[in-house]
């Protein structure tokens, strides 16, 4: 037997004028949303192809993860590549401080953290962001390639969205590589022995993943990906990345 039920409005649950107040802030809140993506799209849509690269913001200069990403990230803006990170401290900033020495643009997608007051200095083109999820869309709309650094649950948050968006088709199909085949081994030998044996992913989307301990492998894997389909975006992945 099936029964309407009552949701009461806003207006019945506060006064007039509170929930007056609620809306506005809220019509406001959306508003500085559209702003983000319209800003996003402005200074990221031209500057193609790019490459985002993640990893932990508590990395300090000198650190072996920190220099690798430096070279990384130099050896992908000589060869043609803007390198988008995160903008903040650790392997974000050693992301911007390799591309910033390099030949393309070093892009920050910085956000505001109790931990990280400031972007790092290394950018040619900053953003700032209030929510994580325009900033997401942004670090995924606009790569060619996906770069995980050893990094914690801001970069395994990034790394899965990204595999998700491949998975589901909602994203197109980029190389993904992981930095450091001993961290992110676990994670691999997890995923099939867990995931998969529980058929919650196929075995195809593990070869999603490439992880190496080689600097030189990230170019040479991201145009060893394109070399036969090129880097424009097709008609159908165009259309795919406006639902993004």
């Amino acid at each position: 037997m099936s029964r309407s039920k009552h949701i009461p409005q806003l207006r019945e649950i506060a006064s007039s004028e509170r929930s007056t107040t609620l809306k506005a802030r809220e019509s406001w809140h959306i508003l500085g949303i559209i702003s983000e993506f319209i800003e996003a799209t402005e200074k990221l849509a031209s500057i193609r192809p790019a490459v985002s690269i993640f990893g932990s913001a508590r990395i300090p200069p000198g650190h072996r993860w920190y220099e690798t990403t430096v070279e990384i990230s130099r050896r992908l803006s000589d060869a043609g590549f803007a390198v988008v990170s995160g903008g903040g401290p650790g392997i974000m900033e050693a992301a911007n401080r390799g591309a910033h020495e390099g030949a393309s643009p070093s892009i920050g997608l910085n956000i505001q953290l109790p931990f990280e007051t400031h972007g790092n200095p290394y950018q040619d083109v900053s953003l700032n962001f209030r929510h994580f999820f325009a900033r997401k869309v942004a670090f995924a709309k606009y790569a060619t390639a996906f770069v995980a650094v050893p990094g914690g649950f801001g970069t395994l948050d990034e790394l899965f969205e990204v595999l998700t968006l491949i998975q589901t088709g909602m994203g197109r199909r980029i190389p993904v590589i992981l930095i450091d085949s001993a961290y992110w081994g676990g994670l691999i030998d997890w995923m099939r022995g867990s995931l998969l044996a529980h058929g919650m992913i196929a075995a195809e989307d593990i070869d999603l993943i490439e992880i190496t301990d080689d600097p030189a492998r990230v170019v040479d894997a991201i145009f060893d990906f394109y070399q036969k389909r090129g880097f424009e975006t097709t008609s159908e992945e165009r259309q795919s990345l406006l639902y993004l």
